[in-house]
């Protein structure tokens, strides 16, 4: 932004009148005359520019976007930059319209454009930790997130790292120590370090056994957190470890069809359920070059628009190639079965991550998937008796999870129980 022209008296006239008019002005009214005014007084108009050009690039009372929004938030990121340095609220102004202009990058798909901007948005986090002297960064999680879905997952694993390192001392209090675990866990998980992620799955799990056993936390979360942990022991070759968590899992899911949560709980153990969910055991699904894959471990709120876009709409693909390969199925289980149940499984976590995210009401968009997938389970188990158990036993513990997600804590409790008979493991 150029502050050396010389500008209109009559344009710094009709601005100032504008800005002191009474009744209701538009925001486009504001952002032409903070342009006017941030020329000859950029000390006092430059923030509020900034301000006012995010609020035009998306009318929040209505929900639509300007149609030119992205000019309008890089605007905005160019006259934060224009703040004298020396302004102490120029870095938060700057962080947030960064913020806001990447995730419209995104939005369109220009996903090197996006990423460098959060590269930004976390050296500026790396300041004002330096001049607080506070150990977390503003910017990593969202650093880390995109990292993640460009496939650089040793480098996501080492930033969420360092995030979980400064926010561990402080405990659980806030709420969001255990979706920072789960993103880390996942980020681990995906760069290979298992060892590691094991590592981190364990700190979650007792952490979520002390919040339920004082009441802080849902006794759901503890659960799914000690199902999720047994699956990757088991992905880790460690059976008889998984095993004694999976022990632990079925006395808490029996307490919870005995008696209930012992409070009641806002509802956010949905999400983190379907969160570990689609992190899940044998089936998680493998990283891919074909496009931005949503960062494992954490919820849609935190994908970029366009793979949140391209993850959700391939349930459509999904449906199609369940359905054509159900037909082959019904005429040749032997070669197509197995393969049925494993696509069926990739568009029921997807549909589940989907209605979740959109609506409390998700369990009667999803429960005939989980069902429908049980009992393809059931019939690979009759064709092959050896391979398919660990599959059904895969499968109902899915549905054990989602009964629980519904407060349907009897079915749920049967179904675990019948997956731990499936790997020959003690039931009571």
């Amino acid at each position: 932004m150029n502050h050396s022209g010389k500008v209109d008296q009559d344009d710094i006239l009709r601005a100032r009148n504008i800005l002191l008019a009474s009744g209701r002005r538009t925001p486009r009214e504001e952002v032409d005359a903070y342009r006017v005014l941030a020329q000859v007084s950029p000390a006092s108009y430059l923030p509020r520019l900034v301000k006012a050009l995010q609020r035009l690039s998306y009318d929040s009372s209505s929900g639509q976007q300007h149609p030119a929004c992205l000019a309008l938030r890089e605007e905005a990121v160019a006259a934060a930059r224009d703040i004298d340095p020396a302004e102490p609220a120029r870095a938060d102004l700057l962080y947030e319209a960064l913020d806001t202009c990447q995730r419209e990058l995104y939005t369109l798909g220009r996903r090197a454009e996006g990423l460098a901007m959060r590269a930004e948005m976390l050296s500026i986090g790396r300041a004002q930790a330096e001049l607080s002297g506070g150990p977390a960064v503003q910017g990593l999680r969202d650093w880390a997130a995109g990292l993640s879905e460009e496939g650089r997952y040793a480098e996501a694993a080492d930033a969420l790292t360092e995030w979980v390192a400064a926010i561990l001392p402080n405990g659980p209090g806030s709420g969001s120590l255990a979706w920072s675990l789960l993103q880390w866990i996942a980020a681990l998980d995906d760069a290979g370090r298992s060892s590691e992620a094991l590592a981190a799955f364990g700190t979650l799990v007792s952490m979520e056994a002390v919040e339920a056993a004082n009441d802080r936390g849902p006794m759901a979360c503890h659960l799914y957190s000690l199902i999720g942990y047994a699956q990757m022991l088991d992905t880790c070759g460690r059976g008889e470890q998984a095993a004694t968590v999976r022990q632990e899992a079925l006395a808490l899911l029996t307490e919870l069809a005995a008696t209930g949560e012992r409070k009641s709980w806002s509802g956010y153990q949905a999400s983190y359920w379907a969160v570990l969910l689609s992190c899940s055991g044998a089936f998680r699904e493998p990283p891919t070059a074909s496009g931005p894959r949503p960062p494992s471990g954490t919820t849609p709120m935190q994908w970029s628009p366009d793979a949140k876009r391209r993850y959700f709409d391939s349930r459509t693909t999904l449906r199609e190639a369940v359905d054509a390969l159900a037909a082959r199925a019904a005429e040749d289980p032997e070669r197509h079965l197995a393969e049925l149940v494993r696509l069926h499984r990739v568009l029921t976590v997807r549909s589940a991550v989907y209605w979740e995210h959109r609506t409390h009401l998700f369990v009667e968009q999803v429960r005939s998937l989980f069902d429908d997938g049980v009992g393809l389970a059931r019939r690979l188990v009759k064709h092959h008796p050896r391979c398919g158990a660990p599959v059904l036993a895969q499968i109902l513990t899915d549905r054990s999870t989602f009964h629980t997600a519904a407060r349907e804590f009897g079915p749920a409790l049967d179904d675990f129980r019948e997956a731990l008979s499936y790997l020959g493991e003690e039931v009571y």
